[in-house]
This record gives structure tokens, C-alpha cells and sequence, in this order.
């Protein structure tokens, strides 16, 4: 070969990202480049001429050596190291006999980032044709920052949106930690009464006793204890704008009975008072309860019922939209990467047992989940092990149905109903995953531009990145300005 192609071809190998090791048919390294350096500290002075099989008797090379059959993408422990790689080693043939291997490897940690970025690009771009179908139905810009795709929510969400317009009552359903409270803000933020203030009451949360003071206030003297000058209530406080009452369903019988003459005269008298006080208050109500069994009960007043639920949205619980659950652990952990300074990746043992929780506390308890999960992970790599005590219970074995359906198709085929064979690619049909990266962002950033009319201060804004960082990719990627 001639010297200039020899020094283009070491100098290619030297420049590569990830570690590159190539041996002959005894195993003995003849070739590393500087990544294989830099990922397992190891100085390459120490290693060239040295034999795999004297240094790290178990390594998967020798595997390859011995059977001639690639690895591809396969997690292998350096055990003289202490270390996890991913490598794909392939063996060099001439003449059918078997002359050496190449083994191309990187870092564990690094691996799972780039996988993760991945799927954070997948999801985004899946996120912005969602965000997409929201402008064309016209959704508000107050909820743009709710997280959420699956198409039962995208309803509920429509129907808030619509909601927003009127002076109707919503009576927002749905179970703890679902996110109510979320939905009601943004359609207090979309309503024409955006400018006055919510105002949140838990009526679980606050005595039977206490309660009625605290919506409608009271005069000073009304009881022992009472305020010099009396208190304003919730009612007062949320004049020209939006009440929310939370729990609505935890309220006894006579302030349901308070609060319809409220709705229904638009004016109260404060505990211990006798002048009447009008309020022009728009009543957003939430309830985890199930009312129409209560009305039939009689713990619930039938007329508060219609009152306050003339337009129910009902948002489903976490286990009947998984398919926001990768959107939604990255936006919590997006959020514990700024708060920390660091950049958390999921193992996909974590995910495994994330998708098979069913989350009876929805929403909060992912986000519970996360933020315990990185208290704990003393490096960036969140594994089982993280997660809260009680996920200890949880089959961690890899299963097809749960992550597939979520975060892509993977290489599956059936060849009947209840067989499933694995079909192996050929190594040219597997892309690089730097490559498929870069794919995934420069369609979405082009899917932004689109969507903006190539207006790109509002196509940063949509895509959550700087104008610097914007221009950079848009040249890196050859999108033209």
C-alpha cells in the first residue's frame, strides 16, 4: 500500500470518537487508537504487543477468535478494569482462515447517552407534530407547557381549550396526581378573566369548621379568636378572575349548600356579617370522586352537582397513557439536570420497570420517582437500584410490548400468533448512532422552521434551544438560512 494511503488510513483510525483495538489470530494488539486511551485509561505503550488472552483471559474477543462470529453492540465488562463497554468486534478472514480482529467500543455511560439522546430526539420530534396539531385546532398558548401526547389527554385538552372561551363551570376529573391543577391554570390563562387572579382552595385539606370563614371571609367578633377588622375570604379575593376548588367532592353538606347560593345569586355574606357582598367569579371545581354515585347516595347535592359540572373533563390516569411516560420522566429529569448542573441518563432496566408500574399516584409520583432516583445516583446513570424501595418488587425482565410500543419498533418479526423470532440485521444496515442522531435533529428543526414560517426567534422558542445554538446546528446540519 502506499505510504500516503497507510498514513490517511492511521490517521483516520486515530481521529476516530470511539475506542478502536485491532489484533492478529494469537490476539496479540498490533493497533489502538487514543479513544481506546481516553476510555480506559489505559496508556497505548502499555498494550501494543501485548496478548488479549494474557491481560483479560474472559474478553469477548477471544470469543471471536475462537468461533469466527462477529459481536455486534453487545455490553461487555473489562474485568481487569472494573468496567462496562459496549463493542461490536468483527473478525478479518483471508482465505477462509481467520487473521485477526477489529474492535470498535465505547464507554457504557457514553453509549446509553447517545441512546437517550436518541429517543429525546424521537420524542421531540413526536412532541412538535403533536404541538403542530395543537396550533391547527387552535389550542392556547397557556397550555403549551403541558407535557403530553396521547391522544385520550390531546382530547381532554381540546376540550379545556374550548372551555377557556366560555363562563361555563369545568369540573375537571380525575385521580390524584393526574395533574387537575395544571389544566385548570392554563384555562384560567386562556379565559378572558386571565388578567384578574386564581385562586386555589383545598376543601379537603382545610377543617370543616374553617371552611366557611376561609371562602367567604368573616367580620371582625364573628368568634373567639376572629381577626381585629375581619378577613377577606377566597370569594373576595378571587373577584374578576377564577376560584379553583380543589376536592370539591370532600365538601360537607352545608357548604355544598353555601356554596350553590353562591353560584346561583353571585353574592354571600361573610361569617358574622349581614351585608351582602357580589362577586363576579368564574369556578373552576376538581374532584377525584365519583359523583354520580354520591348524587345517588344523597352525600352529594344533585343541583350543586349541575351547577358546578357543566363542562366535565375527564384526564386519564398515568397507566392508561404510557406512551407520555418517556416524555414526561424526560421532562422531570430535564429538570433535576438544570437544578443539579449534571445530565442524567435512564438505563433501560429502569425502564423496563417504569413501564410495568402501574402509578397509583400518576403523574406526582414519576415525578417523586425521578427526583428520589437522582438524590441517590451518586454518578449519572440512573439503574433499578436508584429508584424508591417499593420498585424492588417490580419484573424487570425485557418484555417486547412495553417499551416498543412507546419509543419505536424494534427488529421483530412473527412468524406466527404467539411465536416472536428476533431478525439480525446486517452490520451495513445498522446506522451509526451519531448518524441517526443528527437525522432525527435536523428533521425536527426543519419541522420547526415550517411550522414558523422559517421565523427563527419563534422556531428557538419552540424547539427549547438559543439562537446560537440554532444558527450552529442549522450550518452543521446544512439547513439552509
Amino acid at each position: 500500500m502506499h505510504v500516503d494511503n497507510q498514513y490517511l488510513i492511521l490517521s483516520a483510525l486515530d481521529a476516530i470518537h470511539d475506542g478502536v483495538v485491532i489484533t492478529d489470530h494469537t490476539s496479540r494488539i498490533v493497533y489502538a487508537n487514543p479513544a481506546y486511551q481516553r476510555i480506559l485509561g489505559v496508556r497505548l505503550d502499555k498494550i501494543i504487543g501485548q496478548k488479549v488472552s494474557e491481560i483479560e483471559p474472559t474478553a469477548s474477543l477471544l470469543t471471536v477468535l475462537e468461533t469466527g462470529k462477529p459481536i455486534l453492540q453487545e455490553r461487555t465488562r473489562v474485568e481487569s478494569l472494573n468496567m462496562d463497554i459496549v463493542s461490536t468486534i468483527t473478525p478479518i478472514f483471508k482465505n477462509g482462515t481467520i487473521l485477526g480482529t477489529v474492535a470498535i467500543f465505547k464507554n457504557v455511560t457514553e453509549a446509553m447517552q447517545l441512546t437517550r439522546a436518541l429517543q429525546r430526539m424521537e420524542g421531540l420530534a413526536d412532541y412538535l407534530r403533536q404541538e403542530l396539531e395543537r396550533k391547527t385546532q387552535e389550542l392556547p398558548r397557556s397550555f403549551d407547557q403541558i407535557v403530553g401526547r396521547n391522544e385520550t389527554f390531546v382530547e381532554s385538552l381540546k376540550l379545556a381549550a374550548k372551555a377557556a372561551k366560555s363562563d361555563s363551570n369545568v369540573m375537571i376529573r380525575g385521580e390524584n396526581g393526574v395533574g387537575k391543577e395544571v389544566i385548570a391554570k392554563a384555562i384560567h390563562a386562556a379565559s378572558h378573566v386571565c388578567h384578574g387572579p386564581m385562586i386555589r382552595v383545598n376543601c379537603s385539606a382545610i377543617p370543616e369548621n374553617l371552611l366557611e370563614s376561609e371562602l367567604f371571609g368573616y367580620e371582625e367578633g364573628a368568634f373567639t379568636g376572629a381577626k381585629r377588622g375581619g378577613k377577606i375570604g377566597k370569594f373576595e379575593l378571587a373577584h374578576s378572575g377564577t376560584l379553583f376548588l380543589d376536592e370539591v367532592g370532600d365538601m360537607s353538606a352545608m357548604m355544598q349548600a353555601k356554596l350553590l347560593r353562591v353560584i346561583q345569586d353571585k353574592e354571600f355574606e361573610r361569617v358574622g356579617g349581614t351585608q351582602s357582598v357580589k362577586v363576579d367569579v368564574r369556578i373552576i371545581s376538581a374532584t377525584n370522586r365519583n359523583l354520580e354515585k354520591m348524587v345517588q347516595e344523597g352525600t352529594f347535592r344533585e343541583d350543586l352537582y349541575y351547577r358546578l359540572n357543566v363542562v366535565p373533563i375527564f384526564v386519564p390516569p398515568l397507566r392508561e397513557r404510557k406512551d407520555d411516560l418517556l416524555l414526561l420522566m424526560d421532562h422531570f429529569l430535564a429538570q433535576q439536570n438544570e437544578r443539579n448542573g449534571k445530565h442524567y441518563v435512564v438505563s433501560e432496566e429502569v425502564l423496563q420497570v417504569f413501564y410495568r408500574h402501574e402509578w397509583p399516584g400518576n403523574i406526582r409520583e414519576l415525578q417523586n420517582a425521578v427526583e428520589y432516583s437522582t438524590v441517590m445516583c451518586a454518578g449519572e446513570v440512573v439503574t433499578p437500584e436508584h429508584l424508591p424501595p417499593y420498585f424492588s418488587s417490580i419484573d424487570r425482565t425485557p418484555e417486547r410490548s412495553d417499551v416498543q410500543s412507546s419509543i419505536g419498533e424494534g427488529q421483530f418479526d412473527c412468524e406466527s400468533d404467539d411465536k416472536v423470532v428476533e431478525k439480525v440485521p446486517f452490520p451495513g444496515e445498522v446506522p451509526t448512532l451519531r448518524d441517526r442522531v443528527e437525522e432525527v435533529e435536523r428533521e425536527t428543526i426543519l419541522m420547526a422552521l415550517r411550522a414558523t414560517r422559517y421565523n427563527k426567534t419563534e422556531a428557538m422558542k419552540l424547539l427549547g434551544i438559543s439562537r446560537q445554538t440554532l444558527y450552529r446546528k442549522m450550518e452543521q446540519l446544512g439547513i439552509e438560512d
